[in-house]
């Protein structure tokens, strides 16, 4: 008899080091510490991000606060400042970028179940207030971390590296299917 094995995503992954950039970018909207700024740099530049989006009050390189957290990621990673991020978000959306607002909503789907389409944008907001709700209704799709315990959110910047990996490992499995880089 013929034992039969579960197929699993890592299978058919390439090597990490052959992906040379995710394409990824991130935006910031209304991101009040500029410490979780520069983790957010630490984190893209981690995973090869693409770019980062810091869009309305969000700090802006050079800032002390930055540097001390992405300790020289903000000089290795692109980033971009933006007054406006429904603006920001628009133009991802007609770069070819779908957006995802990570956020707990009624229409949020589970980071593991979601499939993005590549390239992607994934949107983080203010650290209490969340995403305004005029950023959240263009978004594509809202995608939530599951939560087991008795809280119900995450600092900002550690649900950051939580999703850039995830999707670092959905793309990386996703060309290892595909046969080659895009």
């Amino acid at each position: 008899m013929i034992e039969r094995v579960p197929y699993r995503a890592t299978d058919l992954a390439i090597p990490y080091d052959a992906i040379r950039t995710l394409p990824v970018e991130v935006l910031l909207d209304n991101v009040r510490s500029a410490y979780n700024v520069g983790a957010f740099f630490r984190s893209a530049d981690a995973v090869g991000a693409s770019r980062l989006h810091l869009c309305g009050f969000t700090a802006r390189p050079p800032h002390l606060k930055i540097a001390k957290t992405a300790l020289g990621a903000e000089a290795s990673v692109a980033w971009q400042g933006h007054d406006d991020g429904v603006v920001a978000v628009r133009s991802l959306q007609l770069n070819g970028c779908s957006v995802a607002a990570v956020e707990t909503s009624m229409r949020a789907v589970d980071l593991f179940e979601w499939q993005p389409a590549f390239p992607v944008g994934v949107v983080f907001g203010h650290e209490v207030d969340g995403l305004r709700p005029e950023v959240l209704e263009i978004c594509d799709a809202h995608v939530r971390i599951p939560m087991l315990g008795s809280k119900h959110s995450l600092n900002v910047a550690t649900a950051g590296g939580i999703v850039l990996y995830e999707l670092l490992r959905k793309y990386r499995a996703l060309v290892g299917r595909q046969g080659c880089l895009p």
